[in-house]
């Protein structure tokens, strides 16, 4: 079973570490303390509470801290809720000091059992860029495939995978269940397209 546990960021906290007052997003995020990287990502917080700003309803899916045994690993969430497919964008991100360990495999599974055990989401797409060999070898374990490509304009080039995968109460069935053990979804490549926040990307999308 998946340790790894989600907690969304809400604006108090994100307006606390665009802040650069860590204690203060600890005590927003109701945790001890929050690790100091976090305040390096004031790009990314950025985007999201503006995001929020104008969508309010997108507060629960697009800012999420990380926690394995209680200790925050990482970040992760989605780029927004689902669209009229059914479809989500994931994002994740795993503390520098702890790479390498495999711990985005873990942040990726318990993402996507939590997607599996929704309805509103039948799935999934993850971009990812051509250089980064370490990401593109996870999402091909698990089973993503690359569906397109898009110019993301932060990132330049970037490649789209998709997965699908059978229904979630065929895979509890087989004696799987959201976090625990599930089997990995297989992805296909959709489309590409131009990213307004950055370049050229290949798309993949899944099914949950």
């Amino acid at each position: 079973m998946s340790s790894v546990r989600f907690r969304p960021l809400g604006r108090a906290a994100l307006a606390a570490l665009l802040d650069g007052d860590l204690d203060a997003a600890a005590r927003a995020a109701r945790l001890p303390s929050l690790p100091a990287f976090l305040l390096t990502e004031d790009w990314l917080w950025r985007i999201r509470r503006d995001q929020i700003e104008q969508r309010p309803g997108d507060e629960p899916w697009v800012a999420w801290l990380a926690l394995r045994d209680g200790e925050v690993v990482g970040h992760s969430g989605f780029h927004g809720p689902p669209d009229e497919a059914g479809e989500v964008e994931i994002s994740y991100t795993v503390l520098p000091e702890l790479r390498g360990r495999g711990l985005a495999g873990e942040l990726l599974d318990a993402l996507l059992d939590w997607c599996a055990a929704r309805t509103d989401v039948r799935s999934v797409r993850a971009s990812i860029s051509p250089g980064n060999a370490a990401s593109l070898a996870l999402v091909h374990r698990r089973g993503f495939e690359r569906v397109g490509e898009q110019i993301d304009e932060e990132d330049g080039l970037e490649w789209i995978f998709a997965a699908r995968s059978e229904p979630l109460q065929e895979r509890v069935m087989r004696g799987g269940q959201p976090g625990v053990d599930l089997p990995p979804p297989g992805l296909s490549r959709c489309r590409s397209g131009l990213c307004e926040e950055g370049g050229l990307e290949w798309i993949f999308r899944g099914r949950v």
